[in-house]
């Protein structure tokens, strides 16, 4: 099932914002959820306010009406729901070794870690792809944007 079948409404907008990957989702949607309320205690206690936040690599997530950052410190990350992951995500629909990001000279790239329901960059689903800064990261039910300021 694709997005665009999730939003049953999609074909009524304009078809230049329909381009955008996460234009038409909307937190009424059963399909979005409030990323952080999935992220465990860990992850939520190290994510700080986008304002004022330093140069580097982060994941971004909305909570009410600011914008919180994980900042990717590590050469490599990895995400999921078991308790060895760095970005620890507690929703069913996320695998215990859902995805690695991985930070090299040339750039980041996310990896699928073998997930159960994949991982979506931009809505398409990958198995590896290299990161650009604004890309839309979908795992399980969670939504991240990867940014590099």
């Amino acid at each position: 099932m694709t997005i665009s079948a999730q939003v049953p409404d999609r074909d009524q907008i304009n078809p230049s914002l329909a381009e955008r990957p996460t234009h038409g989702l909307s937190s009424k949607h059963p399909f979005v959820v409030d990323s952080f309320a999935l992220l465990d205690h860990r992850t939520r206690e190290h994510a700080i306010p986008a304002v004022g936040a330093p140069p580097g690599r982060y994941l971004s997530f909305e909570h009410g009406a600011v914008t919180m950052l994980i900042a990717l410190e590590r050469p490599i990350t990895h995400i999921g729901r078991g308790l060895i992951a760095d970005v620890r995500l507690e929703d069913s629909h996320v695998s215990r070794r859902h995805a690695i990001l991985v930070y090299r000279g040339s750039g980041s790239r996310i990896l699928d870690d073998r997930s159960s329901n994949g991982t979506f960059v931009n809505g398409h689903r990958v198995t590896q792809a290299d990161l650009h800064d604004g890309d839309v990261l979908v795992l399980g039910r969670v939504v991240l944007r990867y940014l590099e300021l």
